[in-house]
């Protein structure tokens, strides 16, 4: 099955949740914001929300400095 990942073409396992696609792509959840379709998702949905055949993600990360 594929999704859109920050704009690639991805290939992921059928029925997989967000949160273990975050697990999976070894991503710390507490420095990232994802969008699902487009629609910002709070940490709490992640692990309830089962990914589909051409869903897209954008995973933005926080990065520090000054």
């Amino acid at each position: 099955m594929f999704i859109s990942l920050n704009g690639k073409k991805t290939e992921i396992k059928e029925g997989m949740t967000l949160k273990e696609l975050i697990d999976e792509k070894g991503l710390e959840p507490e420095r990232i914001v994802v969008e699902h379709n487009y629609q910002v998702l709070r940490q709490e949905e992640w692990e309830k929300t089962i990914l589909k055949e051409n869903d897209n993600l954008e995973v933005l990360r926080f990065v520090g400095g000054g």
